[in-house]
């Protein structure tokens, strides 16, 4: 399970970038309401009320009627009235209102962060009619800029539309692809030993040496390393314990360091590249000596089972979430094709 609080960092992190757009999606929606025009909510508002306290009555979150005020910012007028109306005017948020406004950006937003993004659209709201006052929204850059806000709403809803069809996922889906796939959920518990490549002895040569040489000098270690392990693995197959043969293998490559435990169960899925191989091996059966851009491995194979389909469920589920939107996404992308005039991009 993600952690919650790391995921409320994240998220609120974005929501001041979020929040600039934020009068860019309300368009003409009268959000801001002076003292004139805030005695009743307008039809749109008093629809979303009713959807609102319908879905708070459903969650059983609130008792509280959602047409009450929930944020009061005085000072802020409308554009329409006039600076000598400023001093007596304010905007009112009802509940409903901006728990329309958080479901649009977040739905879900966990209680306590909305505090938070009260006061950062507090903030925005002040700096959007400030900015439309100076007559900021005029122009071909303000018209451009809302162009590109309504295409990147667009594309989010359209990927969160995907998103939520992927979550129906069937228990054949599941089953179907557990039998397809079943490689996937083998476990294993091995035994391992890991041979540094990096020696410190190693880099230590003169530097009177031909060029030929010291490439033939660098080549070296790494030959020496590789016959060490050879040697570690020939006394594995004779039936050498590995933590004897994991602490030769640190002694050898000179770290101090307490080598790491030898026996670890394992996944396929988890086994560096290359080293698939170790699942195939019998019980009982060492590997050959297998390579990775640290060192090299030895293992072990003491005993090999498959994960039943019920406890790799919610994995499958995800993979399969994850191959329909892939799909799906792939799908619309396809459908058009783009050419660029690579003379005007070439750098």
């Amino acid at each position: 399970m993600r952690n919650e609080r790391k995921f409320e960092l994240n998220m609120t992190r974005n929501r001041f970038i979020c929040l600039t757009i934020v009068p860019l999606l309300l368009g003409s929606a009268p959000i801001l309401t002076s003292v004139q025009t805030a005695q009743g909510l307008t039809q749109s508002s008093a629809a979303e009320g009713r959807t609102a306290q319908d879905n708070t009555h459903k969650s059983g979150a609130s008792n509280l009627p959602v047409n009450r005020p929930l944020i009061t910012i005085a000072g802020l007028c409308d554009h329409s009235v006039s600076n000598s109306e400023n001093s007596s005017c304010k905007t009112v948020i009802t509940q409903a209102e901006f728990e329309a406004v958080v479901d649009a950006l977040e739905p879900g937003m966990p209680k306590r962060a909305r505090h938070e993004f009260a006061l950062h659209y507090v903030d925005a709201l002040v700096m959007a009619e400030k900015a439309q006052k100076l007559g900021l929204d005029k122009g071909r850059n303000y018209e451009e800029q809302m162009k590109l806000a309504r295409i990147e709403v667009l594309s989010k809803a359209l990927k969160k539309e995907i998103f939520e069809e992927s979550s129906e996922v069937s228990d054949k889906d599941i089953e179907d692809y557990y039998q397809k796939n079943i490689a996937k959920f083998e476990k294993a518990e091995i035994e391992r030993i890991y041979v540094p490549k990096d020696l410190k002895s190693s880099s230590t040569f003169d530097g009177n040496v031909t060029i030929a040489s010291s490439q033939s000098r660098l080549n070296e270690p790494e030959q020496r390393i590789k016959e060490k392990a050879d040697e570690f693995r020939a006394r594995a197959v004779a039936g050498e314990g590995f933590t004897t043969l994991q602490a030769d293998a640190y002694r050898f490559a000179e770290i101090k360091n307490a080598p790491p435990g030898t026996t670890i169960s394992i996944r396929r899925i988890s086994l560096p590249a290359g080293h698939g191989s170790v699942m195939d091996l019998k019980p009982g059966q060492v590997s050959a000596v297998l390579s990775d851009p640290n060192g090299y491995y030895i293992y072990k194979l003491k005993s090999k089972y498959v994960l039943s389909a019920d406890q790799v469920r919610d994995e499958i589920k995800e993979a399969l979430r994850a191959e329909h939107v892939q799909r799906q996404t792939r799908e619309i992308l396809d459908s058009a094709a783009a050419t660029l005039d690579e003379s005007y991009f070439a750098r």
